[in-house]
């Protein structure tokens, strides 16, 4: 008999998440905009708490049997995912009021590195080769991406600036920021890859939400960070944070992990900065860079590799099944 987890939904998974990195590649743009007249703590507290009181409604009129019947065990799984999701925006944001654009991206995009080495270990997924060179080749296409913003391509040659500029004063301590985002942000997918599969999706996001937007007011309290007295339009942009990349875009990953392995989930989110640099042309007039696009081609084609590899793995587990 098949388990829940592995029945295939009417929305086949790659294309839920295909959407939702488009939603995601939306965040980068939308901090932009709110970092202009808020703190970067308050941007995150916003996201979360917003995304958790629009969800509420439904959580708690259709699903509120499922949420008391939880086991403590449960409880103290999502109190945890909550937290590392809490800590990856509040670390990853506030990187980038510390070093460039350039450095968050290249070491925020170490995600899916970390969910490779420990997903064997915690989860028992075995990653298969294929899975892991797509990896590869997406993480390069990652860095590339990321360097883009920093480097320069001419006649001459590739031109970049020292490396002692990326770890440097100010820079050296967003970038461990930006690093720790990375790590936190697989564990997050990691824990959710083990609850998710004994959970609804609506319950699971808006207690992990809920559990998030607590640990970051507190976090806002303790460091005095201001949470009001903005003006109407960066309240417009923490609203459009919640629901774009927090409830179309994370939550269909968390749909995903349902019946994708984080480790395949985690590569597939390579794909934001693809969906960033669209939207930063579309919407900012920023041009892509000869970089952007070669990285854009390797990223794409790393996601496409460990999907081959994905939907070979999903298919022996329903046979088996």
């Amino acid at each position: 008999m098949k388990s829940d987890q592995n029945t295939q939904p009417f929305i086949p998974p790659l294309l839920g998440l295909f959407f939702g990195i488009l939603a995601v590649s939306s965040a980068s743009v939308l901090i932009r905009f709110a970092q202009q007249g808020a703190p970067s703590l308050a941007v995150a507290t916003y996201r979360l708490t917003l995304a958790t009181l629009l969800l509420a409604p439904l959580a708690l009129s259709r699903h509120k049997d499922e949420i008391r019947k939880l086991s403590l065990r449960k409880w103290l799984a999502l109190a945890l995912s909550g937290l590392f999701l809490a800590f990856h925006f509040a670390t990853w944001i506030t990187s980038l009021e510390y070093t460039s654009i350039a450095s968050s991206v290249v070491l925020v995009t170490t995600a899916p590195l970390w969910v490779s080495v420990f997903s064997p270990l915690i989860l028992r997924e075995k990653l298969p080769p294929a899975i892991l060179g797509g990896l590869a080749v997406a993480l390069t296409g990652g860095m590339i991406v990321g360097i883009s913003q920093a480097c320069t391509v001419s006649s001459a040659g590739l031109t970049c600036p020292p490396f002692a500029t990326f770890i440097g004063g100010r820079a050296f301590g967003g970038n461990l920021l930006a690093l720790a985002g990375a790590f936190l942000s697989g564990a997050y997918l990691m824990v959710g890859r083990k609850v998710r599969a004994e959970m609804s999706l609506v319950p699971y996001v808006f207690l992990v939400y809920g559990f998030a937007s607590i640990f970051l007011l507190v976090m806002s309290g303790v460091t005095a960070t201001p949470l009001f007295g903005f003006s109407p339009q960066i309240y417009l942009w923490f609203v459009l944070l919640a629901l774009v990349p927090q409830l179309l875009g994370h939550t269909s990953f968390n749909w995903a992990l349902r019946y994708l392995s984080a480790a395949y989930v985690s590569i597939a989110l390579l794909g934001e900065p693809v969906g960033t640099v669209i939207l930063a042309f579309l919407l900012l007039k920023e041009s892509p860079t000869v970089l952007e696009l070669a990285g854009g081609v390797l990223i794409l084609t790393g996601i496409y590799l460990a999907s081959l590899a994905e939907s070979r793995r999903a298919a022996q587990i329903n046979i088996g099944g």
